[in-house]
């Protein structure tokens, strides 16, 4: 193997294994140790910012149903008391569409549970995946929150009243409407929210009407609400985002960061999943690093004239390119299709966006990833089929005149300058371009990223299987079989491949497969199959080339440098 490859593969496996130390170390990856809560409360617990667990209500406030103008009266001082037991008893309300089973708390009218019904926690597992954070003394998500702390641990421990329209949701009845509805004469503090909820989409239609509020409101996203898994991947930014002002921010904040300007969303989201609010009416953005993988985030808005309603939309689910897309508020963008090094990089992103839609239009045809993934390696093999033949040639040649190198190395090592200039003479004389091997592999290296952001980042390919004992491809092999076969043949491309170097040289090169192995036993199935078929590939291209293209013919112009005389 030239010492030009050896030097790619070199930087290659440098900017895999060592991009995240760098990250971590400039501070730009989130802390990988997980810091649970000291005590655990249920759920019923006060989810606002403040701690409530010592609240006794004294004088439980009235609360009055959707379209209700003033509460019932009450008869007798019996009627008082049972009255008060029924306020302070919250009610759980489930809601079931064809794509999620949520359940909300008419205590502070939060949310509870979010499960997707599609998509499962584990491929052998039953349990479906749980965007919601159980059992967390945190802000649950979407409870309002204001400036004022008793106002916010009155509406965030207060018993919402509930109005439902709907039993199911499904083809029949697409739209159904929740309402919980509060208000407290003694303060004058009133706060009705009303989701409109449907059968066939992720969104969830919000609506807020208050009076009584003297500072601007704030809709939680709770803690770590869409965060399912904080991975220790290679791609991908799990934590905060927004899109404020047309610019995105993502990642974990050091403390409490605030964001002003025009708010298109604001997200919690790790590799697969994403919580989002998207306001009609805002003023800014709020994220806070709660601790060590713990994340909330809230949507400020400014509050409009008592009565006048407040609107916005959730966004709970999978992060899938066309349902983002079709929101038209930039959150496909959170699908890192461009991550190179230290960031996005917007060459990556232009070639893995057009790949990624073959890849899904070729599926349409196979029904299965693996086979697609193979097919599209195929097709992009062949379109480099020119550039990697220039490569191949460009190594032959440098192979054929590497007596004369050598020869020259050792006439003129004490020269260092004649020595280049007599190199570059040899190199003209022979039409010989040195790097002429690496070039091609520098010009792929975008494609080879943009598959990698692919095949690791997109939800297409999760719990996609490829068929025997590969049932998920978005995680690594669990036999091991598909890395073992991609070192072999890693190691009879080192074989057959052309190289300048000495013998020595060559065999210690040869513990290259086994450490490339060993690196991709970690790797997604799927990304290990594209290596593998890519390296099949260039075995059987390079064949070809030697028994067709190179047979008998000669490498150089110069024929009397390629029989190595003078």
């Amino acid at each position: 193997m030239d010492k030009r490859v050896i030097v790619f593969l070199a930087l290659s496996v440098t900017i895999i294994l060592g991009y995240e130390y760098l990250l971590n170390e400039l501070g730009l990856l989130p802390e990988t140790a997980v810091s649970e809560p000291a005590d655990q409360p249920t759920t019923e617990e006060s989810p606002s910012h403040a701690d409530t667990r010592d609240l006794e209500p004294q004088a439980p406030p009235l609360q009055v149903a959707s379209g209700e103008s003033s509460p019932k009266p009450i008869a007798d001082n019996a009627n008082v008391q049972e009255v008060r037991k029924e306020l302070t008893v919250p009610e759980v309300v489930e809601v079931e569409t064809n794509l999620y089973r949520a359940k909300f708390t008419s205590r502070g009218a939060t949310l509870t549970s979010w499960e997707l019904k599609q998509y499962r926690s584990t491929h052998e597992a039953e349990t479906l995946v749980q965007l919601v954070r159980q059992g967390s003394k945190f802000a649950q998500p979407l409870i309002v929150t204001t400036d004022d702390p008793a106002l916010t641990k009155e509406l965030g421990q207060g018993v919402y009243r509930v109005s439902k329209d709907f039993t199911t949701l499904d083809q029949e009845h697409p739209t159904g409407h929740v309402t919980f509805s509060y208000e407290n004469p003694g303060t004058g503090a009133r706060l009705q929210k009303q989701f409109t909820f449907h059968a066939d989409s992720y969104v969830v239609d919000m609506e807020l009407v208050q009076s009584g509020f003297s500072a601007s409101a704030q809709v939680e996203l709770g803690t770590n609400f869409g965060i399912v898994d904080w991975g220790e991947g290679f791609i991908g930014s799990v934590g905060a985002a927004s899109l404020v002002d047309d610019k995105i921010e993502k990642g974990m904040p050091d403390g409490e960061l605030e964001r002003k300007g025009t708010v298109k969303w604001v997200a919690l989201q790790d590799k697969y999943f994403i919580s989002a609010l998207m306001p009609k009416h805002s003023s800014s953005t709020v994220a806070n690093n709660q601790g060590e993988k713990l994340v909330s985030t809230a949507v400020r808005l400014q509050t409009n004239e008592p009565g006048t309603p407040l609107l916005l939309q959730l966004y709970a689910g999978p992060k899938e390119h066309d349902t983002l897309e079709h929101l038209q508020v930039g959150l496909e963008d959170t699908i890192d299709f461009g991550w190179f090094l230290f960031g996005s990089w917007d060459t990556v992103r232009a070639i893995a966006k057009p790949i990624f839609h073959i890849l899904r239009w070729i599926n349409e045809y196979t029904h299965n990833y693996g086979l697609t993934i193979i097919l599209l390696t195929v097709g992009i093999k062949v379109l480099f089929v020119p550039l990697q033949y220039k490569s191949y040639k460009s190594m032959k040649q440098m192979q054929t005149i590497q007596p004369k190198v050598m020869a020259l190395q050792e006439k003129l090592k004490d020269d260092r300058e004649r020595l280049n200039r007599e190199l570059i003479k040899l190199y003209r004389d022979q039409k010989v371009n040195p790097v002429g091997g690496c070039l091609p592999m520098v010009l792929q290296m975008p494609v080879f990223v943009a598959l990698f952001n692919i095949l690791y980042m997109t939800i297409d390919l999760r719990q996609a299987p490829l068929g025997l004992w590969i049932s998920d491809l978005s995680v690594q092999d669990p036999y091991y079989i598909l890395p073992i076969i991609m070192g072999v043949s890693m190691f009879v491309m080192q074989k057959i491949q052309p190289t300048t170097m000495d013998p020595n040289q060559a065999k210690i090169m040869l513990l290259l497969p086994v450490f490339m192995t060993f690196l991709f036993i970690n790797f997604p199935a799927g990304l290990v199959l594209y290596w593998l078929t890519n390296n099949v590939l260039s075995i059987v291209q390079q064949f070809v080339t030697d028994r067709f293209f190179f047979k008998n013919r000669p490498i150089l112009p110069n024929t009397e440098v390629a029989e190595g005389k003078k």
